[in-house]
């Protein structure tokens, strides 16, 4: 019998903008990470990408408000709107980052971002 892994929703091979692709290493205020989901959620409008960070501390596993977007090791995961890594965000510092995802709500913006 086959063992499967975790069932997780569809992701996108890549961004609308086509910038940002399934599987890319990026680096996300600063802090390596790869690119683990992209798509649309049921916690904000647009097109979002789901990150899992080698360096840092994330918010989630991948799962948020019930929802398996992508699976990483707990405390890994967060997300970001694919409009703010195509401006930049995923080269930005984290003041910068924080300032480019000011118009977010503060408790949105802590649940995925940790900030």
């Amino acid at each position: 019998a086959e063992v499967e892994g975790p069932t997780t929703l569809p992701s996108k091979a890549k961004t609308n903008h086509g910038s940002i692709s399934l599987g890319q290493p990026i680096t996300w205020n600063g802090k390596k990470a790869t690119v683990r989901y992209i798509g649309e959620v049921r916690f904000g409008k647009g097109e979002w990408v789901g990150i899992e960070l080698t360096d840092g501390k994330g918010m989630h596993d991948g799962n948020v408000l019930g929802m398996p977007y992508f699976v990483c090791p707990a405390g890994k995961g967060v997300f970001d709107q694919a409009v703010q890594l195509m401006g930049g965000a995923a080269s930005m510092t984290p003041a910068m980052a924080a300032s480019a995802a000011s118009h977010d709500s503060r408790a949105l913006k802590s649940l995925l971002l940790g900030l």
